[in-house]
């Protein structure tokens, strides 16, 4: 598949977007990169699969996944059209994926060549310092959601997810921008878990919610450790 498809997009990337699409067309020259679309639900890479290449996704969504020895799924992280993946992966020693990365939607993916982020660092000032940025911003993620998981209750995950939403919206009324069922990936906790550990708290009268919102009741709750 032809960069010439892609150019526009990927010069309105953060870390593209100081090169002109007919710059991109020149940077990509064929040995440096593919381009391959992935169907929804499909493995795009295996856990403990080696990193060779960093990839950005130009359409559609993907995510970091693990399943734990009860079946729970815990999404790490997710990325949409114009993240960049394995960026910290590609140059380590053990450049190996620690979990499976799915496509949880049709998508497609570009995938570079290292050779080409070596000479971009190696050449251009702006670019090395792009990079880097980007895999600082992914490290802090990957921080941050460590010690998110790390909590021991499902009561805990939901009021830091609440305090979180709280500040960011300005309400205390949160909307959700994702499923309950993709909240409870992100808690790495089986949805009927979550659903019980709500309805406790609706019961309580801490919280109330909707399909699409949950009303925090009682503020107190964000003093609890």
């Amino acid at each position: 598949m032809n960069i010439n498809r892609y150019k526009n997009l990927i010069s309105h990337t953060y870390l593209f977007n100081s090169f002109s699409p007919n710059e991109i067309s020149s940077l990509f020259k064929a040995e440096y990169y593919k381009i391959e679309n992935y169907p929804k639900n499909s493995v795009i890479y295996l856990q403990n699969q080696i990193c060779n290449t960093i990839d950005i996704l130009l359409d559609g969504k993907i995510s970091i996944q693990k399943i734990d020895e009860n079946g729970d799924i815990l999404t790490i992280a997710t990325f949409d059209s114009g993240d960049i993946i394995g960026g910290s992966l590609a140059f380590s020693n053990n450049n190996e994926y620690p979990m499976t990365v799915i496509a949880t939607s049709k998508s497609t993916l570009l995938h570079i060549k290292k050779d080409l982020i070596l000479d971009l660092c190696q050449n251009n000032r702006n670019f090395l310092t792009k990079f880097l940025e980007t895999l600082s911003g992914k490290a802090l993620i990957l921080t941050d959601k460590i010690r998110f998981i790390s909590m021991k209750s499902i009561r805990d995950k939901i009021i830091e997810f609440l305090t979180y939403e709280y500040h960011i919206q300005g309400s205390t009324t949160i909307k959700l921008n994702i499923s309950k069922k993709e909240l409870a990936e992100r808690f790495g906790v089986q949805r009927p878990s979550l659903f019980r550990e709500l309805r406790k708290m609706k019961e309580e009268n801490l919280i109330d919610y909707d399909s699409k919102h949950i009303i925090i009741l009682d503020k107190s709750i964000f003093k609890k450790p």
